[in-house]
């Protein structure tokens, strides 16, 4: 069975890693970011999973960090004319 990351290209591929590099830099537990692009039909959704203690640094102080995260992909989404979205997913 194919990963669901496998039909993506180089260049899609390099987004998914700019957006685990910008969260590494960010949390105190670098090894507990994950990043999984889940394709759609008019958008690749890019799901983030962090440490449990780290989710707050990704988020930000009233969401602006991610919401920094999320204009950085809007722009790199251009350049390839495709659309990504972020999604912060909490371990429940």
């Amino acid at each position: 069975m194919a990963s669901p990351t496998s039909n993506l290209s180089r260049k899609e591929l390099a987004i998914k890693d700019l957006v685990a590099e910008i969260a590494r830099a960010l949390v105190d537990h670098p090894e507990g970011v994950q990043v999984r692009a889940v394709e759609g039909s008019h958008v690749t959704v890019l799901e983030l999973k962090t440490h449990p203690e780290d989710l707050g640094k990704v988020i930000g102080r009233q969401g602006r960090t991610a919401e920094a995260i999320r204009t950085l992909l809007s722009a790199a989404g251009m350049k390839l004319h495709k659309r990504y979205t972020l999604e912060i997913l909490d371990e429940d």
